[in-house]
């Protein structure tokens, strides 16, 4: 089996210089890192990771490779694989499996191939991996002791999953931490969306109307970084719970057949399919722009689109001009794959800090307990997210206060 299989691997100077930025900025993961290579808790385990290959990944991976960990890496988008990163690893002798701009057919092999090693522990973004441990290669799954799910996305087919009792390893819903959702899918993807929008339309946001998908963690943090930018925002929800939210935080709520018409820029954030679809496109301006922030390229409707667009060309790097039978443009940014990780840099290093500190000691949990976990998708305990805020606070040099014994006392009392 290949060692590696990556783009280029003259680009691995690049790479580092990219990788030892983040290292700069991730207190988190370095405390970690020190940590691993003192106590060397992966010693001989095996782990196969498949997220969106970058700068803040690869840290990652080292961090863990520190502690002893046998590494297959590859990437979890075929488009936010960055092919000096991929060099950047491939050239320290761990296992990677990646290019930019991979075909359907590349990717699952390299999906595959990651896997090849046996892992004990799967590292997920989107469970392209449990997916194919449970499809197609079966005799691996045996070896797996558990994993860790990075994504909203990967947590829903999960939990689908474990519903209809074909789960076959347990996996850590590291999604759902505290210190993931809360700070990565918010300000992460808030800052991150918008950095990408930018960069690649080199327009204004401010006095625009800015349509947003779904009002879950994401969107709450695009809506949110909108409206700071200046733009008029409109939320679309199908929950009437969020949609409450979203007028109570002072945003307009309404059916996308009704916003379609409205919106400069359109972004979903839901992790459902089918959002915005060639009938809502109809109705849009011209030119209107519109971009995914969910894991997968289906929230935008993009099959439907390249089937009823007229014509097609790049009106911009990375942004693709469809027009529609009513004469009108479309602009969709990265193939209506991931936005912000499809045609930009992907979320802070800081943030990412926190998730990846998240994901180290969810792969602890899992190396710590295997053998006696059920077969489900796992909360985070609290434990790790206190420690990982904790930590946070600790690298900004910020205290807390804490309980006395009497205010502990009261709390667990009922006989005031």
């Amino acid at each position: 089996m290949k060692q590696n299989e990556v783009r280029d691997i003259n680009l691995a100077p690049l790479g580092r210089q990219k990788i030892e930025w983040v290292r700069n900025n991730m207190p988190l993961l370095n405390g970690l890192e020190e940590q691993f290579k003192k106590e060397k808790p992966f010693d001989g385990v095996k782990i196969s990771l498949s997220v969106h290959l970058e700068a803040k990944t690869a840290y990652l991976c080292e961090v863990l490779a520190a502690g002893g960990a046998e590494m297959s890496v590859t990437g979890s988008n075929v488009l936010s694989t960055q092919d000096e990163i991929a060099a950047a690893l491939a050239v320290t002798g761990m296992k990677v499996y990646a290019y930019h701009g991979a075909t359907a057919e590349e990717y699952n092999r390299h999906i595959e191939m990651a896997l090849e090693h046996g892992p004990n522990i799967v590292i997920d973004d989107g469970s392209d991996l449990i997916n194919m441990l449970h499809n197609k290669r079966t005799d691996l799954l045996k070896d797996v002791w558990g994993g860790c799910e990075e994504t909203t996305t990967g947590v829903i087919r999960l939990k689908a999953m474990e519903k209809d009792g074909a789960l076959k390893v347990p996996m850590v819903a590291v999604n759902d931490a505290k210190c993931k959702h809360m700070f990565d899918n918010r300000y992460g993807t808030g800052q991150s969306v918008w950095d990408s929008i930018m960069r690649n339309t080199n327009l204004i946001i401010a006095g625009k109307e800015v349509v947003v998908g779904g009002y879950g963690w994401c969107s709450k943090g695009i809506a949110m970084r909108a409206k700071a930018l200046g733009a008029r925002v409109i939320v679309t929800e199908v929950d009437a719970v969020s949609a409450v939210e979203a007028v109570m935080d002072g945003f307009e709520v309404m059916t996308m057949e009704k916003a379609a018409p409205r919106g400069d820029i359109f972004v979903s954030a839901t992790g459902c399919n089918q959002v915005i679809t060639v009938k809502y496109m109809l109705n849009m301006k011209d030119r209107a722009i519109l971009a995914n922030a969910g894991h997968f390229n289906v929230e935008i409707d993009m099959e439907e689109l390249e089937r009823k667009a007229v014509a097609k060309k790049e009106t911009r790097p990375n942004i693709m001009g469809y027009w529609l039978e009513n004469g009108k443009c479309v602009n969709v940014i990265a193939e209506g794959r991931l936005v912000n990780i499809a045609a930009a840099d992907g979320h802070p290093a800081e943030i990412m800090d926190m998730s990846f500190a998240v994901q180290c000691l969810s792969a602890m949990y899992i190396l710590e307990n295997r053998g006696k976990l059920e077969n489900k998708v796992i909360d985070v305990s609290n434990e790790i997210d206190n420690l990982v805020a904790e930590r946070k606070l600790a690298a900004w040099g910020i205290q807390i206060d804490k309980l006395t014994s009497q205010q502990e006392k009261y709390l667990s009392s009922w006989n005031l």
